[in-house]
C-alpha cells in the first residue's frame, strides 16, 4: 500500500490517530502500515460521504452504541465505520476491492 496523503504527527493529541480528510493525524512518528490503512479506510468513508456528514453520523452512532452497551469502549468498537476499518485494516488491498459505502454492511 503506498498512501499519497498527509500524515501529520500531533503529539498532543488525545488519541493513538484520526483521519481527518484529507490528513491522518497520528500521535506516533512512525505509524505502522496497518494503522495508515485503517485511517484510509475513514478517509474513504469521508470522501464519500463528505466530512461533515461523516462526523454527524459517526457521533450519533457513537451516541446511540452508548446508550446500547453503556461503554465507551464498547460504543466506539460497534460503530459501523470503525467495524469496517477494523475488520479489513490488515488487508492492504482492500481500498481497491472495496464498494462504494460498504460500512452499510456493518450496521
Amino acid at each position: 500500500m503506498k498512501f499519497k496523503g498527509f500524515l501529520v504527527n500531533v503529539s498532543f493529541l488525545w488519541v493513538d490517530g484520526m483521519a481527518l480528510f484529507p490528513f491522518i493525524l497520528t500521535r506516533r512518528k512512525a505509524p505502522g502500515v496497518i494503522f495508515v490503512n485503517h485511517e484510509c479506510i475513514h478517509l474513504r468513508q469521508q470522501l464519500e460521504m463528505g466530512v461533515i456528514p461523516f462526523y454527524i453520523w459517526y457521533f450519533a452512532e457513537y451516541l446511540i452504541r452508548f446508550v446500547q452497551y453503556r461503554n465507551h469502549y464498547l460504543a466506539y468498537l460497534h460503530i459501523s465505520f470503525e467495524q469496517e476499518a477494523y475488520r479489513n485494516e490488515g488487508n492492504l488491498d482492500y481500498l481497491r476491492e472495496r464498494k462504494f459505502w460498504s460500512f452499510l454492511r456493518y450496521l
